[in-house]
């Protein structure tokens, strides 16, 4: 039997969650095919959901609707807001997940999602024609057609777990890897890689001795991931911090040539910004110690995560550098650490929608585009999942732009520089990251989710009341002015120029908050928090938001400018033959993605546009 749908999205992990949701909310009716249901949500690696840019990221998702951040507040049970000491540009919400709790809730929201409907199975073929792709097979030989697919395989794409010397096929512990599948994109011309990740061994709660080690509690006022969220909904715990050692280390050091990683059992490239311990204690010699937080995996389980020691030696050999760990003496590993390696497709072989240029109407999220972390995943997911449901319902494109969210940085590196490793995001990648903050993720895409129609009624009125309330204390604070005498009479110090400084300009000095206007503007008193930390925030990078907001607005221009697809790169005489070969590879899409290749110069990009522009006019003249 045959059964069609507008949308099918395979993998029921973070990444497919995401895009079949946003495919469904998207008017497109919907399948997500998992191998098991009650694998869906599940959190293969750590227990959390946030951090560094991956906090930005999960803000994002939640302004356009998406389903993370929301189910990641049911499930939290320790809040953190990262880099309070920063600037706010680069502080980032992180949370502690009850795994339990945040399978149970992103099943909760799958199963009660319009235009959605959930199917077990295994995809081991694609179907296509004249280039373009018209649906899937199930190993059990059921025919699902559709008018656009989202892969989201993860790491089960020719996935191999090792484990010191052992080797055992899998997507992930118990679950198999997908072979067939792999194979299939393999003789469809992809271009395939192989990259790797790890994990660390998971540790019996009540044989660690807590008293001894140093508490790690939440924030004392929560900070959710969801604009719609208020406080927490599970009960709030600490987690705890120890550190390896000399020993710790001398046992690493002695085992090496036993770890896949160091014994030669790989070739493929792991990530940088998360080394296993074998490689902490390698590239890091001079280091005495290295930080371990030991976050428990929910509120009725006994397994904890030790985020740190990443390994993959063998299990004597964790079961004795575990042991020489403070507080760790008596530990007993539930389960041991391991590596995994898989197949990805090179995402230079993406547009910037995710749909592959190989195959139309085919779209690729999460880990196969060789990206790691839950939030990449998820993002990347929203982003194929609308596009995926315009293409079947015959609607625009959705881009999201570098300039309005981190989103958009990470689609945009995917496509343009490829990988070398797996990808992970840092504010760092953002160069506007003065106006891509956390708190103001709403105010850059909620306005995008509304006009696609993506954002719930409830959302789009609780956007609009926020918007009104910001609006009314900045229209206050305007209006509202200190001279530098009365300025002096509130302890408050400025140049003694004459001039009068508003509510607003007063927010950038660094001593002025408004809790200090509020002694002598009593009706600032009545800000809710969430105001308060729009304004704060907004004021600290007032001087340089306006510069910035004119580059930004520069790239926009560059965005609309496309490229044409038939454009022939290898034809360009006036540019150097490594960057036609890098041209025709990427193909990029448009002049702003086009001038940040590596190794583009201004004089190229001259004549590039010079090109575009007269094809343009020879098409036009044509008509």
């Amino acid at each position: 039997m045959i059964h069609h749908y507008d949308v099918i999205v395979v993998g029921g992990g973070h990444a497919g969650c995401e895009a079949a949701a946003a495919s469904a909310r998207a008017g497109a009716e919907t399948a997500l095919i998992t191998l098991k249901f009650d694998g869906i949500g599940q959190m293969s690696c750590n227990p959390a959901i946030g951090g560094l840019g991956k906090g930005h990221l999960v803000r994002e998702i939640d302004a356009m609707d998406g389903v993370m951040g929301q189910v990641a507040d049911m499930a939290g049970i320790q809040f953190r807001m990262l880099n309070r000491r920063k600037g706010p540009a680069v502080q980032g919400p992180r949370a502690q997940m009850d795994r339990a709790l945040y399978r149970q809730a992103m099943q909760n929201t799958i199963s009660q999602a319009a235009n959605l409907a959930t199917l077990e199975g295994e995809v081991v073929d694609i179907n296509y024609a004249n280039g373009k792709l018209e649906g899937i097979i199930l190993a059990d030989g059921t025919v699902l057609t559709a008018k656009a697919v989202v892969l989201t395989t993860g790491t089960f794409l020719r996935g191999i777990i090792r484990l010191g010397q052992k080797a055992t096929p899998a997507g992930r512990v118990g679950d198999p890897s997908a072979v067939r599948l792999a194979e299939r994109l393999d003789d469809l011309g992809f271009p395939l890689g192989r990259l790797k990740t790890g994990t660390p061994p998971r540790l019996d709660s009540r044989t660690i001795n807590w008293e001894i080690l140093e508490e790690q509690p939440g924030d004392d006022i929560p900070e959710m991931f969801s604009f719609l969220s208020s406080k927490p909904h599970a009960r709030q715990i600490s987690c705890a911090i120890t550190y390896t050692n000399a020993r710790t280390h001398d046992i690493i050091r002695r085992d090496l040539d036993k770890s896949a990683i160091y014994g030669g059992y790989f070739e493929s490239t792991g990530p940088r910004y998360c080394p296993s311990i074998e490689d902490k204690v390698v590239r890091f010699a001079e280091r005495e110690s290295h930080q371990i937080f030991l976050e428990p995996e929910g509120l009725t389980t006994d397994l904890v995560y030790p985020n740190g020691i990443s390994t993959s030696l063998p299990e004597e050999t964790q079961e004795e550098f575990v042991k020489s760990i403070r507080g760790l003496e008596q530990a007993r590993i539930t389960q041991f650490g391991y590596a995994i390696e898989y197949d990805y497709v090179d995402p230079k072989s993406l547009r910037y929608t995710l749909e592959t240029r190989n195959l139309e109407n085919l779209f690729l999220a999460g880990q196969i585009n060789g990206t790691t972390g839950y939030e990449e995943a998820a993002g990347q997911g929203l982003v194929a999942g609308l596009n995926a449901a315009g293409k079947a319902l015959g609607k625009e494109n959705v881009q999201f732009l570098r300039s309005e969210s981190y989103i958009g940085v990470m689609i945009d590196d995917l496509i343009t520089r490829g990988v070398t490793e797996p990808y992970r995001m840092f504010t760092s990648r953002a160069e506007f990251r003065l106006s891509l903050r956390a708190d103001n993720a709403d105010q850059r895409l909620t306005p995008k989710g509304i006009e696609l129609g993506v954002v719930s009624a409830e959302r789009k009125e609780r956007f609009g009341e926020k918007l009104q309330v910001l609006e009314h204390y900045r229209d206050v604070l305007a209006k509202k002015s200190l001279s530098p005498s009365e300025a002096m009479d509130h302890g408050i110090v400025i140049s003694k120029d004459g001039i009068r400084r508003t509510g607003l300009d007063l927010l950038t000095y660094p001593e002025v908050n408004l809790s200090r206007l509020a002694e002598f503007w009593p009706e600032l008193k009545e800000i809710d928090q969430q105001t308060t930390i729009l304004l704060e925030n907004d004021s600290v990078y007032s001087r340089y938001l306006e510069r910035q907001n004119q580059e930004a607005k520069s790239l926009t221009e560059d965005e609309r400018c496309r490229i044409p697809d038939e454009i022939d790169y290898m034809s360009m005489k006036g540019l150097s033959g490594e960057l036609r070969s890098k041209l025709n590879t990427i193909r990029p899409e448009t002049l702003g993605q086009a001038g940040r290749i590596e190794g583009m110069t201004p004089s190229a990009l001259a004549y590039i546009l010079s090109t575009v522009n007269r094809k343009t006019s020879y098409s036009q003249a044509g008509q």
